[in-house]
């Protein structure tokens, strides 16, 4: 297949405007769980581009919040973090001058009194540096602290302080089930007003997935074909390679549906499938997102596959199976590949499938929304095709890859040069981020860190989104906890997962796209 790379001239990029956005007001970033690996690897380094990009205002502190007494070795290890995952330099003078707005305080997050004693030095910190009182809380803990964090800030008057403003950044998985996330949002506005919670989903950072509404509503030439009339299927995937890395304890608990499905691909999902806003606005995309999970219908349990790995071979190298990871049950039922089929019924979307999967140790890296169209009606040219290698004509095919290699690629069909007939063949024309823009060293973060900050809602999730959506995934939930699966493992590491998750698009004549990444 020929790809035809599309780039951005330097002569257009001359003609963006570079203003700067505007920056926040000064204030104190407080993140609790400091110590973790989130606040080193992502969090840190993503306050540090900001920095570099003159982002931040001048006056402003971070203090890592957690159990285990680390003075001043905490901005040491954050330095060395901004270094090893953020790409900075280490004799770059911004950095030595970041890293002193850096401190810590030792904190068990149960101790009520141990909030008051974090608020005096909050104080003092913004006495001593003219900071003032806007406070941005970072919940980056284990789930089950979300709760006692905010009732404790409440109790210490820090979420509703008398001059300044507060606001809370909650990592997820926000609930593990539609009854518990109803508590959890019911414990946390008790507290904070809705407006002051911020709900964070790091694939809302990411550029492609934001570029979905531009690439959507800024082209006049997409919208008209972006429904039922046109379009065949939606496929969703976010394939990893790793296994769960450690994370054997909170993996049991979790579980793909949960730990990506839930969240992540329902974002993905709703960016493909919103109706225009009115406004780019929090309010009216949140609007559009709830209408199209709400237009959802129960899914059936037969339209769900769930899987586990198994020992295999991963990048040329043999891994063991989910069952020999560390600290996970020897007989663990919980999938680490789920998916399923949905559709959702509006005047847009009505009798178009979208399947989702996820899944751990799969044969490669990926994440991509493939939107597959309608073959013309009449194709006339296959009778010419002959034996020239190109097969049959392929229907048009859209690719929006989210990870790793960022873009949008098209596939459509082309004549092929000096064929003695109307030979086609297909052809790509290939928009690559890191080829048009230059590599960036972003995660994410920055977008959303920034936003919170400014008290910009809009890529962060509302109460009602996350209860809709746990709304359709608890009964699939308890349905394979009622049900222990009898096949586990049922999927060998470096596979596409399970062969029954074939079936599932087998049953409609269809079949999983696995050229997943610019290689296609």
């Amino acid at each position: 297949m020929a790809t035809i790379q599309m780039r951005v001239s330097p002569e257009d990029l001359s003609q963006v405007p570079q203003g700067k956005e505007r920056i926040p007001d000064p204030g104190i970033m407080v993140i609790f769980g400091g110590s973790g690996d989130l606040t080193k690897r992502k969090l840190l380094p993503a306050l540090f581009h900001l920095r570099q990009a003159d982002l931040l205002p001048k006056q402003f502190a971070i203090v890592g919040v957690a159990r285990r007494p680390l003075g001043d070795e905490f901005a040491k290890d954050m330095r060395e973090g901004i270094i090893d995952f953020g790409g900075a330099d280490a004799n770059d003078p911004k950095l030595a001058e970041f890293v002193s707005h850096i401190s810590y305080f030792p904190l068990s997050f149960d101790d009520r009194e141990g909030f008051g004693r974090l608020k005096e030095e909050l104080d003092r910190i913004a006495k001593e540096k003219g900071i003032g009182q806007n406070r941005l809380f970072y919940l980056a803990t284990a789930p089950e602290f979300f709760s006692g964090i905010v009732e404790n800030l409440g109790a210490q008057e820090m979420a509703q302080p008398e001059n300044g403003l507060a606001a809370v950044v909650i990592e997820k998985p926000f609930g593990h089930d539609l009854e518990s996330a109803r508590e959890l949002n019911h414990q946390v506005n008790a507290v904070f007003h809705e407006s002051q919670v911020f709900r964070i989903d790091h694939y809302l950072g990411k550029e492609t997935v934001q570029n979905l509404l531009v690439f959507r509503f800024a082209n006049g030439i997409f919208e008209p074909i972006w429904n039922r009339n046109f379009i065949d299927q939606v496929q969703i995937t976010v394939a990893e390679q790793l296994g769960v890395e450690g994370r054997g304890p909170f993996y049991e608990k979790a579980g793909a549906l949960r730990d990506v499905v839930q969240n992540h691909m329902m974002e993905l999902l709703a960016m493909v499938a919103v109706e225009p806003p009115a406004n780019f606005d929090a309010e009216s995309v949140r609007r559009e997102k709830l209408k199209a999970w709400q237009a959802i219908p129960p899914i059936p349990i037969l339209n769900t596959v769930r899987g586990q790995y198994g020992p295999g071979i991963v990048g040329g190298k043999h891994v063991i199976g989910y069952r020999d990871e560390e600290r996970v049950d020897p007989e663990s039922g919980t999938e680490t590949y789920a998916a399923l089929r949905l559709e959702i019924e509006n005047w847009r979307w009505a009798g178009v499938p979208f399947y989702l999967r996820a899944g751990k140790r799969m044969k490669k890296h990926a994440t991509e929304i493939a939107i597959r169209f309608k073959q013309p009606p009449m194709l006339i040219f296959n009778r010419m095709q002959g034996s020239n290698g190109c097969g049959e004509i392929q229907p048009n095919l859209l690719t929006i890859r989210i990870q790793p290699d960022e873009g949008i690629a098209l596939r459509f069909g082309a004549k092929v040069p000096s064929a003695p007939n109307m030979t086609v063949c297909p052809v790509t024309m290939d928009f690559d981020y890191q080829s048009a823009f230059g590599k960036s060293s972003a995660n994410g973060y920055e977008r959303l860190l920034l936003d919170a900050m400014l008290g910009d809602q809009t890529l962060f999730a509302h109460r009602d989104g996350v209860e809709t959506t746990w709304a359709l995934y608890t009964p699939i939930l308890q349905a394979w906890a009622a049900k222990k699966p009898q096949v586990f493992p049922n999927y060998f590491a470096g596979s596409w997962g399970p062969e029954c998750s074939d079936h599932l698009l087998e049953r409609d004549g269809r079949e999983w796209r696995n050229e997943l990444g610019r290689s296609s």
